[in-house]
């Protein structure tokens, strides 16, 4: 099952710039449009946390440059 269109709409990177983001379905994977940030989309539920975003700004490894 895919994304409500809807609800793409609307969706928004969580990060201060508010971007939209981009639906690969393929990879069920959201893209910022600014940042670069690539969030999951897990049973049909977009993981829009910043924590759990890979890529974007400054980062050098596939969690954003944080260490766990």
């Amino acid at each position: 099952m895919a994304l409500d269109p809807q609800l793409l709409e609307i969706l928004a990177c969580p990060d201060t710039h508010h971007a939209p983001l981009d639906y690969d379905p393929q990879a069920q994977t959201l893209t910022c449009t600014e940042c670069g940030r690539v969030f999951e989309v897990r049973d049909d539920v977009p993981v829009l946390l910043l924590d759990e975003a890979r890529g974007g700004p400054g980062s050098d490894d596939a969690r954003g440059g944080s260490s766990r």
